[in-house]
């Protein structure tokens, strides 16, 4: 059987070195330079021919460096006769990019897929994309985890019995409802309306907070405005304390110091696919899905079922 080859770019080496020790695979060298002229090179230091090549790399800040970069991998990966180029890409931050809300705007979550797939790219490895039809975007094959399983079994270790899961929208509702049926407990969701980036709305919350231990569950928290105008309904509606937990913890602006701030928030979860902000909160919480990423390569590599790993599960319609 081909070789495993693992490299990483610069957005988040740490989590490709965790991801190696599991499968038992050295982690590659990259060396990347700049031009005087401002544009990127990039070597994989390693053998690439008929080789199983893995590129791991997160689009995290400064997302158009890291963008570049592993566009440049795929290439080298491709240059060097790789027999397969799979991408490992925790988090795909172009992915809020997916419609076509305004007049004149681009989708940037397509032709980002577009210009991975033109670059070499035979597969994709992602992980708790921004929405379902993103997956539509890419013309090769994309097995698409999911954090769920990482985050019940943290909650699990709690009193569960007064605990209701809560959605910031009701986009996102349905894999709230996965995450509580896991838990065995009810769900609730924000009724948002977003009038720009960090500028939203949340006129209720549809569902029975008062009283209950509540963890806000999102899919990605960037300034943290989402959560914090739902932390302000559930105080109003009375909820008894408040868990935030979430899959890509980006925390930009100070988020993670504003919502740790907040006086009834006891926890908050977020996972490793992009790296911990410096200064992290003493409430902070960061699961490893190293292990998941890990066995999902090992599984690709040896022609067997992803899903069958880590899939969600039917979810329940809220």
């Amino acid at each position: 059987m081909r070789e495993i080859a693992v490299f990483a770019g610069s957005a988040h080496p740490e989590l490709a070195a965790e991801m190696c020790a599991h499968l038992g695979v050295p982690l590659q060298p990259v060396r990347v330079t700049r031009f005087a002229n401002d544009c990127l090179e990039v070597q994989l230091q390693a053998n690439c021919r008929e080789r199983d090549v893995f590129l791991v790399q997160p689009l995290v800040t400064p997302v158009q460096e890291n963008l570049v970069e592993l566009l440049l991998m795929i290439d080298a990966a491709r240059g060097a006769s790789a027999a397969r180029i799979t991408v490992v890409m925790p988090h795909y931050a172009y992915a809020r990019s997916d419609k076509k809300d305004a007049p004149r705007i681009s989708i940037g979550g397509r032709l980002i897929a577009d210009l991975m797939v033109a670059a070499g790219a035979s597969r994709v490895l992602a992980m708790t994309l921004h929405s379902p039809q993103v997956h539509g975007f890419f013309s090769v094959p994309v097995d698409h985890l999911h954090a769920l399983r990482e985050l019940a079994d943290h909650f699990r270790a709690l009193d569960l019995s007064r605990t209701t899961v809560v959605s910031p929208d009701l986009g996102n509702a349905k894999e709230a409802a996965a995450f509580a049926r896991r838990l065995g407990v009810p769900v609730a969701a924000g009724a948002k309306q977003r009038y720009a980036d960090d500028r939203v709305s949340i006129s209720a919350v549809i569902g029975d907070v008062a009283g209950r231990d509540v963890i806000v569950l999102d899919d990605e928290i960037a300034k943290g405005s989402t959560v914090l105008e739902l932390i302000d309904r559930l105080r109003d509606d009375g909820a008894r304390s408040i868990r935030v937990a979430c899959t890509h913890g980006l925390f930009a602006a100070g988020a993670l110091e504003r919502i740790g701030a907040q006086s009834d928030v006891v926890e908050i979860v977020c996972t490793n696919t992009v790296p911990v902000p410096a200064g992290a909160s003493e409430k902070l919480t960061v699961l490893s899905v190293a292990p998941a990423l890990a066995q999902a390569v090992q599984r690709i590599h040896d022609g067997e079922s992803v899903s069958a790993l880590f899939d969600t599960t039917a979810t329940p319609e809220v």
